[in-house]
């Protein structure tokens, strides 16, 4: 134990040796270092230098180690009361909720004066962390389950975000620099601010100890020694959730050094609960500490990059490294709900569903908005159809590919969860679309969807790689899936917070508008769904043989590896086609195929008509209300369709935690 103390502590000095010496070269870059102590105890007002060093250099690092404390500290308390090692308040979704709350309050849509700013941050953190403890408290708190909707809410606050920049970009642009993280600081006032609360949050855990340790083991344990298990929980999650909001509101949003930090301080020795919660926060604030000076030594070479941005995009390939070992519960059963009767005459049904979707079509297309209200066009669609038809056949035929996507993916995994929005695919091919288009700004149709393809089979690739250690298991491949999700949403964020001037447009086709589609990508994308669609049936046996069990498939002579590849491939190629029309946040994928399911349509081909049909209704619907809601100005169907599928996702969980009970 000696020797792992020593190795603790030549570690951690190694640490914060070199985080001394960014600190000390960066502030010498502000000023000359034999002007330091005029600066520190007499700044010269008159020296812009020294002012500069004084109330930014200075407080900017007393910061960084105020909030990678906090955060450690937040994140053991997390951790020990959820039994679950990947708690913090980025994966378990509190910080995007305080996040939004402030996007609400620098909006005016809060009311009260600038002290109510940590109000509205921590009602936010309140608001979802309600939302993801109450999904997994009647099943024990599992940890698969709670990273799961704490994930998928995080998706949704950054939805919200997307709908809000959309009519204030220019007012949220500095809001985008700051919640990503930015330590930049003008004054002491932070420092003073954190410094006495951080102290009292940490006198308050050390006395909850007790509580704490006792809920660091099985419920039964814990009530057989007279514990009050839903009050201890409550009282200690209220703490974790309120230092958080209190850190979001002081910097904004910085990921993975809660979870990194407690991680560290076990395996640098800390078994115990009072040796983590005082070697945790130390660890965090040198891991800040260094991290931030490293973004500092970076800007004066390259460019400012938000350190939450920075520490997102290193964290979440280590949460993937994590994933696997993970403890979880038994796999997710193929359909929470009480299953119905198997259709008969399926094929009758599909045509009356797809009588009603041309029934609709035309409504769209005849129906608009004008001044005075809703209007029928009349003698006048020939006028209006040249703006109508190319956004009405792009929604509809990314409807279509997300919908069969989604079936594919949850016929693979037996998982009605499986979306390609939920795993991270449309993310994927969302990044590498966005890539091609700032490098390759003529680049046509087909170019992105080479690009939005390799994307996508890049993101199958990983997932695979993090699910198949677990023979497949569909746990894991969610869980990697919403991770690697987290990395790309990071990206698109630190993109957003550099103020390119092409993120003006970009935002549009990033939250799912057809607003901007051009007639040759809506005939283009409606040709490659009908293609697609006609493979569909030589996969016919394939998905319905392959959600029976590995065991089952073999013995049939099914060809395992092959047959899953080629299904993720498919759903890879019209993934990126859907998201190439309707960007990465929609949950079509996600509803479509489950409502086929509820109304019986269970055996592959029919499910997959069916699943089609209903996706593409939705998506119709939900570009016709983006058109006409907020008319004249417009919502973008992606959006629409995502504050309706992670509400949709949350109930799923809740379902399937039912169903086992």
């Amino acid at each position: 134990m000696v020797r792992i103390q020593y190795k603790s502590l030549a570690l951690l000095a190694l640490v914060g040796f070199v985080a001394l010496l960014l600190s000390l070269y960066n502030a010498q870059q502000v000023l000359p270092r034999q002007l330091w102590s005029d600066a520190l105890f007499h700044p010269d007002r008159d020296d812009i230098r020294q002012i500069i060093f004084y109330y930014t250099t200075l407080p900017r690092v007393a910061v960084s180690l105020l909030v990678g404390a906090g955060l450690a500290l937040a994140g053991v308390l997390f951790q020990q009361v959820l039994r679950n090692p990947l708690a913090e308040p980025a994966t378990l979704g509190v910080a995007s909720g305080a996040q939004l709350g402030i996007t609400l309050f620098s909006l005016g849509m809060l009311p009260g004066g600038a002290a109510m700013q940590p109000v509205a941050a921590l009602l936010g953190a309140l608001v979802i962390g309600a939302a993801v403890f109450g999904t997994a408290w009647g099943k024990r708190l599992s940890p698969v389950t709670l990273i799961l909707a704490g994930l998928v809410l995080s998706l949704y606050c950054s939805a919200i975000n997307s709908l809000l920049a959309l009519f204030h970009y220019q007012d949220l642009q500095s809001l985008f620099l700051w919640s990503s993280g930015a330590l930049n600081q003008t004054d002491w006032q932070q420092v003073i601010s954190l410094a006495p609360r951080l102290s009292i949050a940490l006198v308050i855990a050390l006395l909850l100890v007790r509580p704490l340790t006792l809920l660091g083991v099985d419920d039964d344990v814990s009530r057989n020694l007279g514990l009050g298990l839903n009050l201890a929980r409550l009282m200690a999650l209220g703490l974790a959730i309120t230092l958080s909001a209190l850190l979001v509101n002081a910097v904004g949003v910085i990921g993975f050094i809660g979870l990194f930090a407690p991680l560290l301080a076990r395996l640098l020795g800390a078994r115990r609960l009072i040796p983590r919660l005082l070697l945790a926060p130390l660890v965090g604030a040198l891991l800040l500490w260094l991290s931030d000076q490293s973004m500092v030594l970076l800007a004066q070479v390259w460019q400012e990059v938000p350190t939450g941005a920075a520490t997102a995009l290193i964290g979440a390939p280590i949460l993937l490294w994590l994933l696997p070992r993970l403890r979880h519960s038994a796999p997710p059963a193929a359909s929470v709900s009480a299953p119905a009767a198997e259709r008969t005459r399926p094929w009758l049904w599909i045509a009356c569903a797809a009588g009603l979707l041309l029934l609709a079509l035309v409504i769209v297309l005849m129906v608009g908005r004008n001044s005075r209200g809703l209007s029928w066009a009349g003698d006048n669609l020939w006028r209006v159809l040249p703006w109508r038809w190319p956004r009405t056949i792009a929604a509809l035929s990314a409807g279509i590919m997300l919908a069969v996507a989604g079936t594919l993916i949850q016929k693979l995994t037996a998982n009605v969860m499986g979306s390609p929005e939920v795993l991270g695919i449309s993310a994927g091919a969302a990044s590498s679309v966005i890539a091609v288009m700032f490098f390759l700004p003529a680049a046509g149709f087909a170019t992105l969807l080479y690009a939005g393809s390799g994307g996508a089979a890049l993101t199958l690739a990983a997932i695979l790689l993090v699910a198949g250690r677990q023979h497949f298991s569909s746990q894991r491949l969610l869980l990697a899936g919403v991770g690697l999700g987290t990395l790309f949403s990071a990206i698109v964020t630190l993109l957003l917070a550099s103020g390119d001037p092409r993120l003006g447009n970009l935002l549009n086709w990033i939250s799912g508008s057809t607003y901007g589609v051009e007639p040759v990508q809506a005939a283009s994308s409606m040709l490659l769904a009908l293609v697609l669609l006609v493979v569909m049936p030589l996969c016919r046996r394939w998905l319905t043989m392959l959600p029976l069990g590995n065991d089952t498939v073999r013995s049939l002579g099914v060809p395992l590896a092959g047959s899953r590849m080629t299904i993720l491939l498919l759903a890879s190629v019209l993934t990126a086609g859907a998201t190439l029309t309707v960007g990465p946040l929609s949950f079509i994928g996600l509803m479509s195929p489950h409502m086929a399911r509820i109304m019986g349509f269970r055996r592959a081909m029919p499910q997959l008509a069916m699943a089609a049909i209903i996706g593409a209704l939705l998506m119709l619907i939900a570009d016709w209300c983006g058109r006409i809601v907020m008319f004249p100005n417009q919502i973008p169907a992606g959006l629409l369709t995502t504050f309706i599928g992670a509400p949709w996702f949350i109930y799923l969980l809740r379902q399937q935690g039912k169903g086992r009970a």
